[in-house]
C-alpha cells in the first residue's frame, strides 16, 4: 500500500536569498534589451519567474515529458534562487547561458518553434526546453510535436542529470546508484548522506506505481524525482518526501513497493 500526503510550506527557500534574487528580478523588469525569444512575452515570463523564486514548486512540466530537468529546476530554485534568475535572464536576452564548464544555447529551431500551446509556463519552458534541447541530437523538442516524438525527445537519461547536476548546480562530487532489487536502501541511503551534507539527490522511479493507482504489469523506470528529505528506509514501511509536477509529497510505503518502483538515484556534493 502507498500513501502519499501533500505538503505546503516544508521546503520553503532561505528568505535573504529570495530578497536577493527578486531584486535581481526588477532590475531585468526594468532592461530594454531586445530577446532572443520572437515569441515569448516578458511580463509573463518575469511573472513566472517571481511566483517560483517566491514557491520553487510552482515548477511545473505540465504537458511536456521534462520531468527530469524540471527535478533539476525545483532544486536549483531551492537552493540558488540568484542563478535561477541569471540564468533566465541570459536565455531571454541571449538565447543560452553559461554553465559549470560550458555554454548551454538553446537552438534557433527551439526558439523558432517556442509558440502557441507550450503545455507549460514560458519561463519553465525556456529554461527546461533549453536543458532538453541541448542534450537531443535526433529529436528537436517541439511544444505541439506528436506524442511520440515529445516523449523520445524528453527521455532524460542518468547521465544527463549527472551533467545538470554538474553545470546547472554546480556540484563537483556528483554519483549515480543503481538501486532496483538489490542496491535500494544502499541508494537511499547515500541519498540521505547527501541531502545532510547540503547537497542534492533524484530518483528513479516507476510513476505509474509509485505515484498513480494504476501500476503497470511489469513495473519499468519512467519518471525522475526530486528527492527532499525525511528519507526513513530502515524497515517497513519506507518513508521520503519528494517533489513532482509541482507538488511536495510525503510518499510512506510498504517495502516491497519501494523496491519494485525504485531504480535508481543521482546525487551530488559540494
Amino acid at each position: 500500500m502507498i500513501t502519499r500526503e501533500v505538503l505546503t510550506g516544508t521546503y520553503a527557500p532561505d528568505p535573504a536569498q529570495v530578497e536577493v534574487a527578486m531584486t535581481a528580478i526588477a532590475a531585468f523588469e526594468e532592461s530594454n534589451a531586445p530577446s532572443a525569444w520572437a515569441f515569448l512575452d516578458k511580463a509573463t515570463v518575469i511573472a513566472d519567474m517571481r511566483a517560483r523564486v517566491q514557491n520553487p514548486f510552482q515548477v511545473n512540466q505540465g504537458g511536456q515529458p521534462f520531468c527530469g530537468p524540471a527535478a533539476v529546476l525545483v532544486t536549483l530554485l531551492q537552493k540558488q534562487p540568484l542563478r535561477y534568475v541569471e540564468i533566465c535572464r541570459s536565455l531571454f536576452l541571449v538565447g543560452g547561458f553559461q554553465g559549470s564548464s560550458q555554454y548551454i544555447a538553446s537552438s534557433d529551431q527551439l526558439r523558432h518553434a517556442s509558440r502557441g500551446d507550450l503545455k507549460m509556463g514560458q519561463a519553465d519552458w525556456m529554461v527546461l526546453a533549453t536543458l532538453r534541447d541541448a542534450e537531443d541530437v535526433i529529436f528537436p523538442v517541439e511544444p505541439n510535436a506528436p506524442d511520440i516524438i515529445r516523449n523520445l525527445a524528453g527521455m532524460t537519461k542518468s547521465w544527463e542529470m549527472k551533467g545538470w547536476v554538474r553545470e546547472i548546480l554546480g556540484y563537483t562530487h556528483v554519483d549515480y546508484d543503481h538501486a532496483y532489487l538489490m542496491n535500494d536502501v544502499t541508494a537511499m541511503q547515500d541519498a540521505a548522506a547527501a541531502l545532510q551534507a547540503g547537497g542534492v539527490a533524484f530518483a528513479l522511479i516507476t510513476a505509474e506505481g509509485m505515484l498513480g493507482n494504476n501500476p503497470p504489469l511489469v513495473a519499468f523506470p519512467s519518471h525522475w524525482i526530486a528527492l527532499l528529505g525525511n528519507l526513513s528506509v530502515q524497515g517497513d514501511p519506507v518513508t521520503f518526501d519528494i517533489y513532482t509536477w509541482s507538488q511536495q509529497l510525503r510518499l510512506t510505503m510498504d517495502a516491497g513497493s519501494f523496491k519494485k518502483y525504485f531504480w535508481a538515484t543521482v546525487t551530488g556534493t559540494p
